[in-house]
């Protein structure tokens, strides 16, 4: 299993800084990706905001948004300076209409050069690996022959890890959401470019929820990453723990180790309230996990005492 990798996508509003801090609690070697930050965020706003991170979450990938390679360079660049990443992402697999009117995310998948130049220029700025997320298609270029020749012309600039969300783009149309669950998902494609392109690490994502998945898509891929299912669900990350041959923590050590998180933030200064958002599928599946979710939404502000009983009354009632 250590050849093989589990990652945490990429989700705007959802994997922020205190959310990925989280995740590391449940598993040291799941691959940790941030939001999607586009490189104006970095370069014309407050880069050291954006880019920050915890001192817990590598391996971490710092996922970009654009489509100008000179751009792209810069925000690595800054990034190399003020971050502790691990890796480089471009996103290619976006479709909302707010980032292809900038030119970002899935519409990209129609300028295969354009995501070639961005490799090799974010690649003079930084010896990490740059890696490419993507769909399978854009509308009606869905074929797996779209797919085969984009990721031949990104390759060819020196990028060897792509993942791919097994379903088509509709770029429009469609809402974001829409596009996670309308069009099919075609595995198989995925496990054909890996058969196509043995040379590649090929990942793959789109639809997974649950470790016997995990597990069967690794029979035919290098990797796998979760979303949705890893956020809501995410004890879902420390059973991950057993393709490791490891042991996971227990949902009490998860829940002490994040008390002693949210000490150092609240330490920091931050309203707990804003944060406890990403908590709330901590105790997903057992007795009491609705008044978890109870005691720490709405709030303006919460205590430490107050979610420490919040969460005592979980475990108390597991034990």
């Amino acid at each position: 299993m250590t050849n093989k990798r589990i990652s945490l996508a990429p989700m705007i509003d959802y994997t922020t800084m205190d959310f990925r801090a989280f995740a590391r609690l449940f598993n040291p070697y799941i691959h940790l990706y941030t939001e999607m930050i586009s490189t104006s965020a970095i370069l014309k706003g407050d880069a050291a905001h954006v880019l920050r991170c915890h001192g817990s979450e590598n391996p971490v990938v710092l996922q970009l948004g654009g489509s100008n390679p000179d751009e792209m360079a810069k925000a690595v660049a800054v990034a190399e300076q003020i971050g502790a990443y691990d890796e480089y992402n471009i996103n290619v697999g976006c479709p909302s209409d707010r980032v292809q009117h900038n030119k970002i995310g899935a519409c990209l998948m129609a300028e295969p050069k354009t995501v070639a130049d961005m490799v090799r220029a974010m690649k003079n700025h930084t010896d990490k690996p740059v890696t490419v997320k993507h769909r399978i298609g854009i509308d009606h270029f869905d074929s797996y022959e779209f797919m085969c020749d984009f990721v031949e012309t990104v390759a060819e600039a020196g990028c060897t890890h792509f993942i791919a969300h097994a379903r088509i783009a509709w770029l429009q149309g469609l809402s974001p959401k829409q596009n996670r669950e309308i069009p099919p998902l075609r595995y198989e494609d995925v496990y054909r470019l890996k058969q196509d392109f043995p040379e590649l690490i090929i990942e793959i994502n789109g639809g997974i929820d649950h470790l016997a998945a995990i597990r069967e898509h690794l029979t035919q891929v290098d990797g796998v990453m979760v979303g949705r299912a890893f956020y809501h669900n995410p004890y879902l990350m420390a059973e991950c723990h057993h393709l490791w041959g490891s042991q996971p923590p227990s949902r009490r050590q998860v829940f002490e180790n994040l008390m002693a998180y949210l000490k150092q933030r609240a330490d920091e200064g931050a309203n707990l309230a804003t944060l406890t958002r990403h908590y709330l599928g901590l105790f997903q599946g057992l007795s009491g996990a609705r008044r978890w979710r109870q005691d720490l939404s709405g709030k303006s502000s919460l205590t430490l005492d107050e979610i420490y009983q919040a969460g005592e009354r979980v475990l108390s009632q597991n034990d």
